[in-house]
Formats: C-alpha cells, sequence, structure tokens
C-alpha cells in the first residue's frame, strides 16, 4: 500500500519536470499578474482597472490592451476624454477618482483628500502627471479645460474643507408595519 502513493508522486514529479523543461527550451515565458503587469508597462494598475486593486472591470485602455495580448506598452488614447459631456466637478470626481480616492475623498486605495489641505496647484499637477510611486495614472488630455478647472476646483474645495463630503447615511424614519393575518390565530410575518 506505501508504495502506490509513493510511485505516483514520482510520476507527477517526473511530469512536471519534463514539462518544465519542454517549456524552458521553446522559450516561453512565465504569465504576467498584477503587480507585474504594472511593472512591466510602466504603468500604474489604476490605468487599466477601474478599481486599482486589479480585477473587476477595466478601463478602455485596459481593455484595449488586454485585447492585444497584454504587449509591453498600455495602448494610449489621444484626445479621447475620460468623461464627455460631464462638466460638474462633483460628478466628474466620482467617475474619475472615487474609485481610488473614496467616494467622499476618504481616501481606499489613493490618498486621503478630505481636510488634507492639499493646494490647488498641486492637485492638478497631480491630476495632470499622476505619480508612478502613488500608482495614480497621469490624466494629461484626459478632460476637457473646463473639465479640469472644475475638478480642480472640488477636489480643492474637499481638501480645504470648504466642500462638506457627502454625508455617510441617510437616516430613515422607523418602519411602521401593518398586516392583516390570513389564517385566524397567527401573526404576520416571518419565514
Amino acid at each position: 500500500m506505501n508504495k502506490s502513493p509513493t510511485r505516483f508522486f514520482k510520476i507527477v514529479l517526473s511530469v512536471v519536470v519534463v514539462v518544465s523543461i519542454l517549456l524552458f527550451f521553446w522559450g516561453l515565458t512565465p504569465g504576467h499578474a498584477l503587480p507585474e503587469y504594472a511593472m512591466r508597462t510602466g504603468e500604474p494598475c489604476a490605468t487599466c482597472h477601474v478599481s486599482p486593486g486589479g480585477g473587476g472591470p477595466r478601463t478602455l485602455r485596459g481593455l484595449l490592451w488586454a485585447s492585444n495580448g497584454k504587449p509591453d506598452k498600455v495602448p494610449d488614447l489621444p484626445n479621447v476624454l475620460v468623461a464627455p459631456g460631464i462638466k460638474n466637478g462633483d460628478e466628474l470626481y466620482e467617475f474619475s477618482c472615487a474609485a481610488c480616492h473614496g467616494k467622499n475623498g476618504e481616501g481606499l486605495f489613493g490618498i486621503t483628500l478630505t481636510d488634507s489641505g492639499i493646494p490647488a496647484d498641486k492637485i492638478r499637477a497631480q491630476v495632470l502627471n499622476g505619480s508612478a510611486l502613488s500608482g495614480m495614472p497621469s490624466f494629461t488630455g484626459k478632460f476637457a479645460a473646463d473639465q479640469l478647472d472644475a475638478l480642480v476646483n472640488y477636489v480643492a474645495g474637499l481638501a480645504d474643507g470648504s466642500i462638506a463630503p457627502a454625508p455617510s447615511s441617510f437616516p430613515l424614519e422607523s418602519g411602521h408595519l401593518t398586516c392583516t393575518p390570513s389564517v385566524p390565530n397567527s401573526t404576520c410575518g416571518g419565514n
């Protein structure tokens, strides 16, 4: 009985070794997974993923990159705006920034913006240039001039406290349930 599991293990090990040697000599490269793709492309994860933690829905650039076989360079989309037609700073923030910085600027993957005191000129520079160290992609050319102004003004308002974050909860009145039992001597509700 003891020889059978040992023999099986030796066979599996032999197959793994042979396959590894064949892959090595055929020159096949190993697959990549996050954050290796970011290292290989030189782009932060948020360039391709709506959620910078990876997985989930991809940005348009990420979809194009994946459909092209995940090359070493993520395609650029010159003259393609992130949020065409959106003019309000809060909407632009929710669409473009909230996945990383939180709905209210509280910080998720990205830094906390609310009451951070970051000045508008630094916010504008970060939006335009991104930051490889923090994983923030560059948004140069991704907003029209008026959109960029609206976004920067909104984030600067969160940062200096002049714009209050949205409430984190919305109180509701207590429920008032009424019912009529369908069977005499029974109660309403339950499973």
